[in-house]
């Protein structure tokens, strides 16, 4: 297990504090062998490539830049909630009216699942369970 600290922000301060050790997953090996990454003709790839940049309609280099600096932000904060949320109480509201808590484990790659432990539903308590990301519709936790 390899233990990670964040970035620096622009102060020069530590952004956030990491107090738990977290294991860093590999990619696996792209469609070349050698390098780490996905294969360019597959849905997800294209999805999230280039051609979905709405900067594009334009070819105006600062606005492009302008964009990607925006996405780029907004993937840090998101990931860095998750790594917030980990081995903490989270409430999921879900469809149908459905809220449950759970502690939080682990999102896989794409953050399409959610592992969580100690699934409190109205059915009962689950010990381990997966939240499929599309179920839900709003999720809470407490800094």
């Amino acid at each position: 297990m390899e233990i990670l600290s964040p970035p620096k922000s622009s102060n020069g301060h530590m952004a956030c504090a990491m107090k738990v050790p977290v294991a860093v997953v590999r990619l696996p090996r792209g469609p070349d062998g050698t390098s780490r990454g996905f294969d360019p003709n597959s849905p997800r790839f294209q999805a999230l490539g280039p051609s979905s940049l709405s900067s594009l309609v334009t070819p105006n280099t600062a606005e492009l830049e302008e964009e990607q600096q925006g996405r780029v932000l907004l993937r840090e904060r998101y990931l860095r909630s998750l790594l917030a949320m980990a081995r903490q109480p989270v409430s999921f509201a879900m469809y149908e009216k459905v809220n449950v808590t759970a502690l939080f484990g682990a999102s896989d790659i794409d953050i399409l699942n959610f592992q969580v432990s100690e699934l409190q539903t109205p059915l009962g308590v689950q010990r381990e369970a997966l939240l499929r990301c599309s179920d839900i519709i709003a999720y809470s936790f407490e800094l």
